[in-house]
């Protein structure tokens, strides 16, 4: 690939793919399947401007003065792109203003700025779900759903035609970087759309366990009910027993002491007993 126009249109993409994994990342999805694609893009990034240098010598040799200026300017353009690209990608930090958000084809504005900007509908979604529950969506149990529905991608010609089949799609990918502007506007739509989805899932997942917490938090203060209800019990029970003992204090102590005068009594009867006797 060593046409600048090309190259021009390569680095768009990877702005696209960073700003989606930067999207990816802030809202706490997996970045990783981007990786790969942007690590090849970037090796054919590398490998065209290595073309246009040799192209430019050419041109210098030739004595070609006009193409010649026009395509170092945009040797110098591609190269500075390149490496805060490269220093994005590897989260390494840029000496210079990162271009990431300038697209070079302004058709693809719109795109970059959906890729830049968090959705808000599913921020709103997120919010409701924390504040209270979102109808039957939150209060419905969760569970595993089985569809004989096609996918995408049968359904959509265009789809199919941008990304073929393949048995490995991770590690067999689409070149990405062949891509005109309507396939890559496509492809970011249908990202960001799935980014969308996601985040849609992820609040309604938020407002079924929000759900399921309040629901959690009402059986424990039954709970908490119930155990202050036998607390009081016992302790009724508790002063019941302590009443009893006191009671058993005070006929043990009497019968103590009728035990004696009845001993005394005994004994007084004993002794007039014999003196009768002796007498």
């Amino acid at each position: 690939m060593s046409n600048p126009n090309q190259l021009f249109l390569l680095a768009d993409h990877i702005k696209l793919s960073l700003l989606e994994r930067q999207r990816a990342i802030s809202l706490n999805l997996e970045p990783n399947s981007q990786d790969g694609h942007i690590s090849r893009s970037l090796e054919s990034f590398r490998a065209g401007l290595e073309n246009i240098a040799v192209e430019r010598e050419s041109l210098e040799d030739a004595g070609d003065t006009a193409a010649l200026a026009t395509l170092k300017q945009s040797e110098l353009s591609l190269q500075t792109q390149y490496d805060d690209l490269t220093s994005q990608f590897h989260g390494f930090p840029s000496s210079t203003p990162s271009s990431l958000s300038q697209p070079n084809d302004p058709s693809l504005a719109a795109d970059f700025a959906h890729a830049s900007s968090h959705p808000q509908r599913s921020s709103s979604l997120l919010k409701k779900s924390l504040r209270g529950p979102s109808g039957a969506a939150a209060s419905c149990p969760k569970s595993v759903r089985f569809s004989d529905a096609p996918s995408a991608a049968a359904e959509d010609p265009a789809r199919a035609q941008l990304f073929p089949y393949r048995d490995d799609p991770i590690n067999a990918s689409t070149d990405q970087s062949q891509l005109d502007n309507q396939q890559i506007h496509t492809y970011h739509s249908e990202v960001l759309a799935a980014q969308d989805e996601q985040l849609d899932r992820l609040g309604e997942s938020i407002g079924r366990q929000r759900e399921l917490s309040i629901q959690i938090g009402d059986e424990l203060d039954s709970q908490v009910a119930m155990l202050d209800e036998v607390d009081g019990l016992v302790d009724r029970h508790q002063g019941r027993l302590d009443q009893a003992r006191k009671s058993l204090g005070n006929v043990a102590r009497k019968a103590k002491g009728n035990m004696q005068v009845t001993t005394i009594i005994v004994l007084i009867i004993i002794l007039v007993l014999l003196i009768i006797i002796l007498k």
